[in-house]
């Protein structure tokens, strides 16, 4: 069974309870690493002037504390293989949804590549495939 290493750990421990199941859940079945939780004003404006971000300080989920918003990606990491970041949304966004309806979440999850939540892939503005937010009840 894969499991996270120290670092996601400590990255994952940044982020809201939802978040920490849902991917204590995930990484039972999907091996995956954890590339950020929170960030601080510096990180998160970095973000933005590197293209990988669309938002400033502080209105990014990622920039509550605890942070709700998590970057992962399916390891090993392949930036190139897209429909690897699909498949992985989809087992992700399942696992969510199972989660939130056992009451083990308690709020619903949103995908960083299908923004506007209407399960089409091919509308969006900015992809940010290893994007995944919690979303305000």
């Amino acid at each position: 069974m894969p499991q996270f290493s120290e670092r996601s750990k400590q990255r994952l421990a940044t982020c809201h309870a939802d978040l920490q199941v849902l991917m204590a859940e995930v990484v039972k079945d999907f091996d995956c690493t954890i590339i950020t939780g929170h960030r601080d004003r510096v990180t998160q404006n970095r973000m933005v002037e590197q293209g990988k971000s669309q938002v400033r300080w502080p209105n990014s989920r990622h920039n509550s504390d605890p942070s709700e918003a998590v970057d992962v990606a399916p390891y090993p990491i392949d930036w190139q293989d897209r429909e690897r970041f699909h498949y992985f949304a989809g087992f992700v966004m399942g696992a969510a949804a199972r989660l939130l309806a056992e009451g083990r979440m308690s709020r619903p999850l949103r995908w960083g590549g299908d923004w506007d939540m209407d399960t089409q892939v091919n509308d969006n503005n900015f992809d940010d495939l290893v994007h995944y937010e919690i979303l305000t009840n």
